[in-house]
């Protein structure tokens, strides 16, 4: 089971984290791991942990310090008070620089719905970041400096998605292109939220979000086989 860590943002501020560890310890690679709307909740913990069974320190921020719901337009009020520029390039940057500092030799960033936003927000806004993966998430593109990407980035996209259109998916992607990042986006037939494991029949929250297993079990190959050759294991 992982526990509760503190760590310092780049301006000094502090926040808490949820940290699972994998059999390696503090020298395995890196993964902050960001939450959808709804917080820091036992999901995105699990979440943590099956990434710290595949060899990575998975390092989920309390970016609502403290608060999550289940309640759709609680979320979406979460959401819309969070700073999404202080979020990437404090909680996150700091949240990368944490792992680096106690023993990750590279880190990568990976989130889910809002945390894919922001997946791809520190990719521009932390230069630390080795390799970053976005599950059906991103910001407006007005917002993406892609000339200041480094890392590769990979992404996982819901065609039938109904909060983040396709059309911005292939409009993000011919962005990354152009400016020479590294990007391999993958599309899949499948709502928003697919591979959110607890998204299943009456149990959706909504009803546009709906967990798809095998659409998952091929994202989360995909990235283990991505994380693998840019962060080793």
């Amino acid at each position: 089971m992982g526990k509760t860590v503190s760590y310092a943002r780049p301006d000094g501020g502090s926040v808490n984290a949820y940290l699972a560890e994998p059999a390696a310890g503090a020298s395995a690679p890196g993964l902050v791991v960001l939450q959808e709307w709804w917080g820091l909740n036992d999901q995105i913990r699990g979440t943590a942990e099956r990434f710290a069974a595949a060899g990575y320190r998975a390092l989920v921020p309390d970016l609502y310090r403290g608060r999550s719901t289940l309640d759709a337009k609680e979320a979406e009020h979460l959401m819309t008070g969070l700073d999404f520029a202080d979020a990437a390039s404090q909680d996150i940057r700091g949240a990368v620089q944490y792992l680096e500092r106690s023993g990750s030799a590279k880190c990568g960033v990976t989130g889910f719905c809002m945390g894919g936003a922001l997946t791809v927000l520190a990719a521009v806004m932390a230069p630390e970041v080795d390799a970053a993966v976005t599950w059906y998430g991103y910001p407006p593109l007005e917002f993406v400096d892609a000339g200041k990407v480094r890392a590769p980035i990979m992404g996982h996209w819901g065609l039938r998605d109904e909060f983040f259109a396709i059309a911005g998916v292939d409009a993000l992607e011919a962005k990354l292109q152009a400016a020479g990042v590294r990007c391999e986006f993958h599309r899949y037939d499948a709502k928003h939220a697919f591979a959110n494991e607890t998204q299943v029949g009456a149990a959706r929250l909504l009803p546009v979000l709906e967990y798809q297993s095998d659409a998952a079990a091929l994202a989360w190959q995909r990235t283990l086989e991505f994380l693998g050759r840019e962060l080793g294991r």
